[in-house]
């Protein structure tokens, strides 16, 4: 079963594009790289796949052949499939195996420059990094993750809503029925989560535990992986930062709380390799006293959040004992618990960020943090829009309760801020008695997002109802 994803407007549009370039789908395992790429060689007259983990007697034959009309004539032999330029879609997958096949896209770009070629790799960073100059100019890359929710709510049929939202604002806020059904089901979404298996076992039967069996079979997926990083991290030693950044969601990574007494250089080699599989994300703390965000990043404070919230309740069950309280809490909890408890509505706001970004390259995330001693004051995430700093914090609370985004904006001389929750749209203006803005009148101004709808922060998100009407269906 496949359901359409954002991702496939831009393999679309890469198919029908005047400058073609070989295009390298990067993210963690099991995202749906595969799934999108088979379900775009549909609309072409011959495929093949050519799987380096399945196959693995494929590397020789790319140590060998380097004239890629050569390797191509070898490929058409051995799949029966022909390879002809605007007609054959060639995908080399799991392409993390072979170095020589990575640097055979640079080669079809330069002397088979019309052949629709398309790479993927679930542990491709690491490869990379291993070949830095790589295709410079010659590749084009492009990132996926899990379903976002707005993803999620066109698999259940709901694009009319997709498109309320979407046009939904402060001054015209959600009707209350279709806001109080979002928060329900934005509520499954933090229980089904985005993993393309979780979500299709959802669609087609609306069972839980159906999810969770995918969910326990990805998990276990990601562990085994781990064996494969043994040259570089001990796997009981990724395996042991991986729950603990699980259970310091929402907080300061803190090394001394991982399992096993490891130096912190250690623990920080493997959280490097968590992020680098696309499991785990780093979000910086930053000073956010002018862009570039990245210029004032302080590297003694860093969160991580996890790839997915289904993932996450997985992990808390399996190894840890119980997720039930915090289940619960999704499932009956109050909007005020389930926002400001656990950090899972920060964790999820985040990648949500992350998935309506430009994916054709990584975004980064930031937060800040006031690092003064006797005090204690944070704002959930810090972006740049229209060439200014924007505080976004997760809150459920009301405006009297916002007193490290008060702090943020009165210190950096700012106006605009933005409180994601679980209400509808709204917009809190107040002045700031303590202003140092130089003007008597200076006001702030909270625009309020329910964390479903974030995606309106972020121009230029793809609508997944035209996607669907631009897809070739069989």
């Amino acid at each position: 079963m496949y359901i359409e994803r954002t991702v496939d407007k831009l393999l679309l549009e890469w198919k029908n594009g005047v400058n073609l370039k070989p295009l390298l789908l990067r993210g963690a395992r099991q995202v749906g790289k595969s799934s999108a790429v088979e379900h775009l060689g549909e609309s072409f007259d011959y495929f093949i796949e050519v799987n380096f983990e399945k196959r693995p007697e494929m590397k020789e034959l790319f140590e060998k052949l380097h004239d890629v009309h050569e390797l191509s004539k070898s490929l058409s032999l051995f799949y029966n499939t022909p390879v002809e330029a605007g007609k054959t879609l060639l995908f080399l997958d799991e392409i993390q195996s072979s170095p020589d096949a990575i640097k055979s896209l640079w080669s079809f770009k330069e002397d088979f420059p019309n052949l629709h070629v398309i790479a993927a790799g679930s542990l491709l960073e690491f490869t990379l990094k291993e070949l830095p100059s790589f295709g410079v100019g010659r590749i084009r890359s492009l990132f996926v993750y899990p379903f976002s929710f707005d993803e999620f709510l066109v698999a259940e049929g709901k694009s009319a809503w997709v498109k309320a939202k979407k046009e939904a604002s402060s001054e015209r806020p959600l009707l209350s029925a279709l806001h109080n059904d979002l928060v329900q089901h934005y509520r499954t979404y933090l229980m089904v989560g985005g993993m393309p298996a979780s979500v299709a076992a959802w669609i087609t039967s609306h069972d839980y535990r159906q999810c969770q069996t995918e969910l326990d079979d990805i998990q276990l997926t990601y562990y085994d992986d781990f064996a494969k990083y043994a040259k570089k991290v001990d796997p009981t030693l990724l395996r042991n930062t991986l729950q603990s950044v699980v259970l310091q969601i929402g907080s300061k990574f803190m090394y001394s709380k991982v399992e096993g007494s490891y130096r912190s250089e250690e623990v920080k080699k493997a959280l490097e390799l968590l992020c680098d599989a696309g499991i785990i994300k780093r979000v910086n703390h930053t000073a956010a006293n002018g862009l570039p965000l990245g210029a004032e990043v302080n590297e003694k404070f860093r969160k991580y959040i996890f790839l997915d919230s289904a993932l996450l309740l997985r992990i808390l069950d399996m190894d840890m004992g119980s997720s039930r309280q915090l289940t619960e809490l999704i499932v009956a909890g109050t909007a005020e618990d389930l926002v400001n408890k656990g950090g899972l509505a920060e964790m999820v706001l985040g990648w949500e960020m992350v998935k309506y970004n430009n994916p054709r390259s990584q975004h980064d995330l930031y937060y800040w943090e006031n690092t003064s001693e006797g005090t204690r004051s944070e704002v959930d995430y810090i972006i740049a829009r229209d060439l200014k700093v924007l505080p976004i914090e997760c809150k459920a609370g009301t405006s009297g309760k916002m007193k490290s985004l008060h702090l943020f904006m009165r210190q950096k001389h700012l106006t605009d801020g933005i409180r994601c929750s679980l209400e509808n749209f709204a917009t809190l203006e107040s002045r700031d008695k303590n202003t140092n803005h130089g003007d008597d009148n200076a006001v702030w101004r909270i625009r309020i997002f329910p964390l479903f709808a974030i995606s309106n922060l972020f121009e230029g998100t793809l609508s997944l109802p035209e996607i669907w009407k631009a897809m070739p269906h069989k």
